[in-house]
C-alpha cells in the first residue's frame, strides 16, 4: 500500500482515474467506522471505480483548548486498514500542502446552521470543516464523497455547501457504526477509562430510550386512530357494552400529543441518571432537530428528525445521534 501513499497534490493529480472516483475524508486514527465508510465507497464506485481515502488532521477544526496536539496520528495503521477495506490510494498531505499560503484568509462560512449545537459549543469549527472539505473536494475531484451519519450536523452542512455552491459531487451518508455495547465508534473512545466508558454508554442508551418512546407512542396513536373518532361512534360502542374501550381510546389519543417532547423527556431521563454516576456525565446538549437546518423540532413536528446528544465524560467529549421518523398527525 505504501506505493499508493500520496503526499502532494501533483501526485494525486497524476493518479490514473478508472471509472467513478469515491472519496472518504478522515483525520486518521482509522477504526471500524472508517473501514465501513471505505467499504461502502468501494461498493459505490464499483469494481472499475477508484476509492481515495484522505488522512489530514485539519487545524482549522480545533478551537482554543481543544485536542489538536493530542489527536492520535497513526498513519501506518491507517494504511493497513484502508488497504484491507478496499482503498486504491491514501492522500496524506502536510499542512502546508493543503494551506500553501499559511492560515487561509478566505474561508467558507457555515452560516446560521453552523452556529447551532456543535457550532455553539465549538465556535468556528464548522467554518474550518467546510473549508477543508471544499479544498479536498477540489484536490481529489471525486464523483462521490461518503461521510458518516454519526457527525450528523457535519453531514447536513456538507450537503448544504455542495448544493449552495454547485459542487459536482454526490454526497452519501453512511449509518453510524457501533460497538457491541452500543457506544458509537470514535477515535476518541481510546481516551475512556473503564469507568468513563460505563458512564459514556448513557449517550446511546438515551438515544435508544427516545427511539423506543417514539415507537410506543406511535403504537398508541395507531390504536387511538383505529378507535371511535366521534361521540356518535363512542356512544354506539358504549351501547354495545364497550364503554371501557371507548374511554381507553380517548385516553390513548390524549397520551399521544406532543411526541417530540415525549421523546426528549425519555432521553433526558437516562442522561439525568448518568449525571449522578461516577464519573458523572456532563451534558452539553440534547436536541431533537430538523436535519434540514438543525432547528429544534416543535411539538407538532412531522417527518425526519435527528435526536442528537453531546456530553463530556472525564476529559473526553463525545457526540452521538440517531435518525427518527415522526408520522403525520391525523
Amino acid at each position: 500500500m505504501t506505493e499508493l501513499l500520496l503526499h502532494t497534490a501533483d501526485e494525486l493529480h497524476k493518479l490514473p482515474r478508472t471509472g467513478r472516483r469515491a472519496v472518504v475524508m478522515t483525520m486518521g486514527a482509522l477504526h471500524e467506522g472508517h473501514a465501513t465508510l471505505i467499504r461502502s465507497a468501494r461498493a459505490a464506485a464499483g469494481p472499475e471505480g477508484q476509492v481515495v481515502v484522505t488522512v489530514f488532521v485539519n487545524p482549522l477544526q480545533f478551537g482554543a483548548g481543544e485536542d489538536l496536539d493530542r489527536y492520535p496520528r497513526t498513519l501506518d495503521a491507517d494504511l493497513a486498514i484502508a488497504e484491507e477495506a478496499g482503498a486504491d490510494a491514501v492522500f496524506a498531505p502536510a499542512v502546508d500542502e493543503v494551506y500553501p499560503g499559511g492560515d487561509p484568509q478566505v474561508r467558507i462560512s457555515a452560516g446560521p446552521m453552523g452556529e447551532r449545537l456543535e457550532g455553539a459549543t465549538r465556535p468556528g469549527h464548522f467554518d474550518g470543516m467546510l473549508t477543508v472539505v471544499a479544498k479536498l473536494l477540489h484536490l481529489t475531484r471525486p464523483d462521490l464523497a461518503l461521510f458518516g451519519q454519526k457527525d450528523a450536523q457535519q453531514l447536513a452542512l456538507i450537503r448544504r455547501m455542495v448544493t449552495d455552491l454547485n459542487f459536482p459531487v454526490e454526497v452519501v451518508g453512511v449509518p453510524t457504526v457501533r460497538e457491541e455495547d452500543g457506544l458509537a465508534l470514535s477515535s476518541r473512545n481510546r481516551y475512556l477509562s473503564p469507568a468513563d466508558r460505563r458512564t459514556a454508554l448513557a449517550l446511546s442508551r438515551a438515544l435508544f430510550a427516545g427511539r423506543d418512546r417514539l415507537a410506543a407512542q406511535a403504537a398508541l396513536r395507531a390504536r387511538a386512530e383505529a378507535a371511535p373518532a366521534t361521540d356518535e361512534r363512542a356512544t354506539a360502542l358504549a351501547r354495545l357494552g364497550e364503554i371501557r374501550a371507548s374511554a381507553d381510546a380517548h385516553a390513548v389519543s390524549a397520551a399521544c400529543a406532543g411526541l417530540p417532547d415525549a421523546v426528549r423527556a425519555a432521553a433526558a431521563h437516562v442522561l439525568a441518571d448518568a449525571a449522578r454516576s461516577e464519573p458523572p456525565l456532563v451534558l452539553d446538549y440534547l436536541a431533537l432537530v430538523d436535519p434540514q437546518d438543525f432547528t429544534e423540532a416543535g411539538p407538532d413536528f412531522t417527518g425526519q428528525a435527528v435526536l442528537a446528544v453531546a456530553a463530556k465524560v472525564g476529559t473526553t467529549r463525545l457526540i452521538d445521534n440517531i435518525p427518527l421518523e415522526f408520522g403525520a398527525h391525523s
